[in-house]
């Protein structure tokens, strides 16, 4: 698993590249990419959960699911609170950045088209629940802790947005066996397909406005990324590893979401509550670019700790 995983990641470094060529020739501007980001976000990812639902319905699978969302939130919990323990308060120090970079992960943008490459619309399906957990957890804590205002509005809001709705209604269908017509399905499935591409060549376009040589500079960066891309994964592995009892695909569905690059959301909170964007999108750049090497590495540990556990 862990060499497909290291083939899908250099497949995503690739398309990633073709994205920072578009910005440099000017092909994609930086409106133009948000435009993009906005599609993939609202539209595309929506309509991958929606059909990773389109299957028989199977006890087996709505188990799985529950327990995918049992897990994550733990997961999601765990990480919180090492954030805190992990990054200090300090004067002059961006640690509200610092500590929504380090539990926040890209598990839509980067998560979905890993998930599926490895397992496929049933790794997807497991991924909806950890997805459906990142939002609720995301839109409440997520936006206290940057903007340090207590919004519970994002709460009700967070139930309007597409990625929410389409689980809803993901749900529905599976659980009453509801399937689209053949030409319906048909034609979602070309939406979904255009999900990594879309996704990797917004990131680059994004990478390839951070000022590099400068991000080199600041070792805070490699911190808050050692602790997205190896701590906290590595930490969750080692309870992942020892409780066996339940499919593979749901534990290593977890992992690949929780140890998934930082969330590109920090760069657009912190400009919606005029906190440092650049220092957010250094983290985003930076984290995007060594989880090539971390993510294999990470699910090579998991599988080496559940042989020996």
């Amino acid at each position: 698993m862990a060499s497909t995983i290291l083939d899908q990641t250099i497949i995503m470094l690739i398309l990633i590249g073709v994205g920072v060529l578009c910005a440099k020739t000017k092909l994609i501007s930086e409106a133009s990419n948000k435009e993009l980001s906005r599609f993939v976000l609202q539209v595309v990812n929506p309509v991958v959960i929606f059909m990773s639902y389109q299957k028989p319905y199977k006890a087996e699978l709505a188990k799985n699911l529950l327990l995918t969302f049992v897990i994550s939130l733990a997961a999601m919990s765990v990480m919180i609170i090492l954030s805190y323990l992990l990054v200090r308060r300090k004067e002059g120090r961006e640690f509200e950045i610092e500590r929504f970079s380090s539990v926040y992960s890209n598990c839509g943008f980067m998560g979905i088209p890993l998930v599926n490459a490895l397992f496929g619309d049933e790794g997807v399906f497991y991924l909806t629940a950890f997805i459906t957990v990142f939002n609720l957890i995301v839109w409440t804590h997520g936006v206290i802790l940057v903007s340090g205002e207590k919004d519970f509005k994002q709460v009700v809001k967070v139930f309007y947005s597409p990625t929410i709705i389409s689980i809803l209604l993901g749900l529905i269908t599976f659980f009453l066996e509801i399937r689209l017509p053949a030409t319906a399905s048909s034609a979602l499935g070309f939406i979904k397909d255009v999900n990594t591409p879309m996704a990797m060549i917004v990131s680059g376009v994004t990478i390839a406005a951070t000022d590099v040589p400068k991000l080199l500079k600041n070792y805070r960066v490699y911190y808050v990324c050692f602790l997205k891309l190896v701590v906290m994964p590595l930490i969750l592995a080692v309870p992942l590893s020892i409780f066996t009892n339940f499919d593979d695909k749901v534990r290593m569905t977890v992992l690949v979401a929780a140890a998934a690059p930082p969330a590109a959301m920090c760069t657009l909170l912190s400009i919606r509550y005029g906190k440092n964007s650049v220092y957010a999108s250094e983290i985003f750049t930076a984290g995007t670019i060594l989880s090539v090497g971390t993510l294999p590495l990470v699910v090579k540990a998991t599988e080496y700790l559940t042989k020996i556990i």
